[in-house]
């Protein structure tokens, strides 16, 4: 069987969702296409669930514009869609007087991006916000928060519906091959067929890499090595005694092993980095032995820790396009104006901050079609 269709959004994770929303509210008649059995199964849904206020990334970048912009476009989604968040805030903590005049650089990074929220909180005061805590001064961040990251993914799902679009599940795109008007899809699953698209937005995460190179016709050149790293969180068995979000200074693959607290209030550690070789078969398992790490690294702002009190909990792979010791690579959203094909939008290394900037990155894509 053959089909015919305006758009095709390949990944109904929680940026895949935002773009065929985006799409579907431009007019275009789009169809979402996902391997998985529901939506939101992969990177979406092991994550922190955390609404980020946009202070690391580099001046300029994908992630620090997208970020800022998506935070507020999705603050102002929740409040109207009834999404359930808390905007809790975050401190950023310096455990030693060593690390004060990297707590600076952050709060300057921070004002560059145009965050300017960001409270300095000394000795005193940080003890006064969060009594528990250890650290020598803080940055409180009072826009950071968490959300409900599933019923986020069903209101985005909800939205695009009612303007036209329509989700397959159960459908893997095994191949593709470009054609003078747009792209022709091989789509697996219960029903196979193949699917001419005008225009075709690659959001499938961890496998976006993967599926360019299915491709026929695609320029190689034009698509970056893959890289995987694994995140492991450990739950708290304990009421957490903190009221904000706990995070490190930053480490050089991620944020380090920070304090979240989900919907519930249940506390939770993590991530830690663990590269992975490939990313074919993936184990989302999580060895309790990591938790040795966790403890010293919790106790490092969070000496009260008690042996035992950590639990293994969940992980996840965040998609990498820079090796493990490289510095950390900007979101790579890829255009007609990048690899010169008319209709075709990859989204390569989309890791934190991309539920933040979802909303951001679904504009940006409409943009880059030049839909307008």
């Amino acid at each position: 069987m053959s089909e015919c269709v305006q758009a095709i959004v390949i990944g109904a994770g929680v940026v895949g969702l935002a773009c065929a929303r985006e799409l579907a509210k431009a007019g275009k008649e789009v169809i979402i296409i996902e391997a998985e059995t529901a939506i939101g199964m992969g990177t979406s849904s092991r994550n922190s669930e955390v609404i980020h206020a946009g202070i690391y990334y580099p001046k300029n970048s994908l992630k620090a514009r997208l970020c800022v912009e998506g935070k507020h476009l999705l603050y102002d989604y929740c409040d109207s869609h009834g999404v359930p968040y808390k905007k809790l805030g975050k401190l950023i903590v310096a455990t030693s007087k060593e690390q004060i005049d990297t707590l600076k650089s952050i709060q300057q990074k921070a004002k560059e991006n145009g965050v300017d929220d960001l409270i300095w909180l000394n000795k005193e005061e940080t003890y006064k916000a969060e009594p528990a805590l250890k650290a020598e001064a803080a940055l409180l961040s009072p826009s950071t928060g968490i959300i409900d990251t599933h019923a986020y993914m069903l209101s985005l799902l909800g939205d695009a519906e009612e303007h036209g679009a329509m989700l397959a599940l159960n459908s893997p795109v095994l191949s593709g091959r470009l054609t003078e008007t747009g792209v022709t899809l091989q789509v697996g699953g219960d029903s196979p067929m193949e699917i001419f698209t005008e225009l075709l937005i690659n959001c499938s995460g961890l496998n976006a890499i993967k599926l360019a190179r299915t491709i026929q016709g695609f320029p190689a050149p034009d698509i970056p090595q893959d890289y995987y790293c694994k995140g492991n969180y450990f739950s708290l068995a304990t009421k957490a005694p903190f009221s904000h979000l706990i995070y490190p200074v930053p480490e050089k693959a991620g944020l380090g092993v920070h304090l979240t607290l989900d919907m519930g209030g249940q506390a939770r550690f993590g991530p830690d980095v663990e590269w992975l070789e490939n990313g074919d078969h993936i184990n989302y398992d999580v060895c309790s032995k990591r938790g040795e790490k966790f403890y010293d690294a919790i106790r490092a702002y969070w000496p009260e820790l008690k042996e035992g009190d950590l639990h293994a909990d969940y992980s996840g792979v965040r998609p990498k396009i820079q090796k493990p010791d490289e510095e950390a690579k900007d979101f790579l959203i890829q255009g007609p104006q990048e690899h010169g094909i008319l209709g075709f939008i990859n989204l390569f290394g989309i890791e934190s901050p991309g539920l933040t900037s979802s909303l951001a990155i679904a504009r940006e894509v409409v943009r880059k079609l030049d839909l307008s």
